[in-house]
């Protein structure tokens, strides 16, 4: 006989014995086996993996105040793996211009474009290097809610401050399984939730989020639908963060939003400061459309990884299907900085065209 005692459960020839709470008829003998319920589940049989040491452990208190997430650029090497001196370069101008907090391996971070590997090591790299001084949240979210889970037990034994959960994309579940899906992943560690139906095809409702939103992990969601979904939340008590750049402002300062996660602030981290901390500044707010606006028209984050390319922080090399964007829109781009001013763009160098041999497309890596 095999037992496994320690889950309550024993192993006997072909016959599976299940324990019963008092007064339950939960499962049924017939003809002197076991009938299993709906759904062959064992409720809680595989324990989370997870510490509960309090040495940087972070609450998800300590998640809902934050103002500016940077979602943060992933750079390569010209053989695709990661250029991690470049993005220690990325991190330290985030940290210095007020950031205080980054997704790390997200859309803008091309997680998508990572394996497992590669997304666990940079969050653990971003934590041993930064942790303390920034908010390391990693997105380990996936449409496999196994997956989903191991990532998140993962990032946070390397020591994320909290994890970025999408809702299952493509293989669309009904909301009771988003529920379902939201409350596993939950049971790890603080989670913010990431609401954007169009890249996911599936809007996550108000009902699933108030749901989910009594789970103490629970830290708050971003939302790309807009500034009314925000209100609904923040009247209810829930924090959000826009995920809309161009909607930020007003986000923050008349429909209650805490704060935004940003792709813009890769490029302009002290003036998207200055956006979610200075206070309601229409002014500030008009002055910053037309580089949003530039770096949106093509799917994030194709302009932003060419605009890095062209202000000289990053290599000019893009994990395909990326490429980049074409000379006129680079041409753009160097107009809208030098109407900004090159003193508010990240890094020290002079913004260049660059011509399109000068890019690296890389399949392989």
């Amino acid at each position: 006989m095999y037992s496994l005692r320690t889950h309550g459960l024993c192993l006997k020839d072909t016959t599976l014995q299940l324990p019963t709470s008092a007064g339950s008829n939960y499962y049924k003998r017939r003809n002197g086996r076991w009938v299993s319920p709906k759904a062959a589940v064992i409720p809680n049989f595989h324990l989370p993996m997870r510490s509960l040491e309090v040495k940087n452990r972070t609450s998800s208190d300590a998640i809902k105040s934050l103002r500016l997430i940077t979602a943060i650029k992933t750079p390569y090497l010209p053989d695709g793996r990661f250029d991690l001196e470049a993005y220690d370069a990325l991190m330290h101008m985030q940290i210095v211009q007020g950031a205080e907090g980054v997704i790390v391996g997200g859309t803008t971070g091309e997680g998508h474009l990572m394996s497992w590997d590669e997304h666990i090591m940079l969050i653990g790299h971003t934590v041993n290097c930064f942790g303390g001084s920034i908010k390391v949240i990693g997105n380990t979210g996936s449409n496999s809610t196994r997956e989903a889970i191991h990532a998140s037990e993962q990032g946070f034994a390397v020591g994320m401050h909290a994890a970025l959960h999408i809702n299952p994309y493509y293989g669309k579940t009904s909301l009771d399984g988003l529920v379902s899906h939201f409350e596993a992943v939950l049971n790890m560690g603080p989670t913010i939730i990431y609401n954007v139906p169009s890249r996911t095809g599936q809007d996550i409702p108000p009902p699933v989020i108030h749901r989910v939103a009594q789970n103490a992990n629970f830290a708050g969601i971003k939302e790309c639908v807009g500034n009314d979904r925000v209100k609904d939340y923040t009247d209810n008590g829930v924090v959000v963060w826009s995920g809309n750049d161009d909607q930020c402002h007003d986000s923050r300062w008349d429909f209650g939003a805490v704060g935004v996660v940003s792709v813009t602030s890769n490029l302009i981290p002290g003036l998207m400061q200055k956006l979610m901390f200075g206070g309601k500044d229409p002014s500030l707010n008009s002055k910053l459309m037309p580089l949003i606006d530039w770096l949106f028209r093509e799917p994030n984050p194709i302009g932003l990884n060419t605009a890095l390319a062209q202000l000289g922080v990053v290599r000019p090399v893009f994990r395909l299907p990326y490429v980049p964007l074409p000379l006129a829109r680079r041409i753009e781009f160097v107009n809208i900085v030098k109407e900004l001013g090159r003193e508010n763009f990240v890094g020290e160098k002079e913004v260049q065209v660059l011509e399109d041999d000068d890019f690296i497309l890389i399949g392989r890596y």
